[in-house]
């Protein structure tokens, strides 16, 4: 199962309109649980997002999408990041995430989301995406099924 963790701030963050001082042992400590992650084998993918460069949102109307100011109405509303976990269930995504520091007061609210995987898919819209888009189709899927561990016995 994939899950991606967002992280915002809280409104007591927000509030403020302070950012914290850069703390190098903090940011280290963001660095080590990126790294036991990866080495426990769940981390598919973690990134910042960078609040001063400018960004869009692009929202729909009458069926055609058209520009809207700005990315976010509110700075609590910007996502300060995101960590794309592989775990066996949501118990697990939970665990990691209550194990993540914090403190860069962009990341106070940690929210977890299950991706939908080609086993939450009936066949017949998997057949859809495979005659839509063969070849992203096969590689998603195949990666994604790259990554898992194969049972005692197969080979």
């Amino acid at each position: 199962m994939r899950f991606i963790i967002t992280a915002q701030s809280s409104g007591e963050t927000t509030a403020t309109g302070q950012q914290p001082e850069f703390d190098a042992e903090l940011f280290k400590a963001y660095m080590r649980f990126n790294e036991e992650m990866h080495r426990a084998g769940v981390l598919v993918a973690s990134e910042g997002l960078n609040p001063a460069a400018k960004g869009a949102r692009i929202a729909v109307a009458e069926g055609r999408r058209y520009v809207v100011d700005g990315p976010f109405a509110e700075s609590k509303e910007l996502v300060g990041g995101f960590y794309l976990i592989e775990v066996d269930s949501l118990d697990e995504a939970i665990q990691w995430a209550l194990r993540a520091p914090s403190g860069f007061g962009n990341d106070d609210i940690l929210d977890i989301r299950q991706l939908t995987g080609s086993e939450d898919l009936p066949p017949e819209i998997l057949q859809l995406i495979t005659e839509a888009a063969p070849t992203w189709s096969a590689a998603a899927w195949q990666s994604r099924n790259m990554n898992k561990p194969q049972a005692k016995g197969a080979s």
